[in-house]
């Protein structure tokens, strides 16, 4: 296995992850941003206030992106199984 392989399982890496967490991290941008808007507009500054929503929209989010979640994982993992076995012959 030489430098230019290695470079493209992390860059595969980097990638796969990337998509796994984007999901989550833009709707808790997006619901941040508008609690943050009410918070400014209303004049009400309360820190859990931005908490809550996050976190229950991140988690529903996470259930509705499960299954695409987990065949991005598993495509990931049988290119790294072929990739493995490539490395051994």
């Amino acid at each position: 296995m030489d430098t230019i392989e290695v470079v493209a399982i992390g860059r595969d890496l980097l990638i796969t992850s990337m998509w796994l967490s984007a999901p989550a991290v833009l709707v808790s941008l997006v619901v941040g941003l508008v609690i943050s808007l009410l918070q400014t507009v209303t004049s009400v500054q309360e820190q859990t206030l931005s908490f809550a929503p996050r976190i229950v929209a991140v988690g529903a989010i996470m259930l509705l992106t499960l299954p695409w979640m987990l065949q991005l994982t598993a495509e990931f993992t049988i290119r790294m199984m072929a990739r493995m076995v490539q490395v051994t012959q």
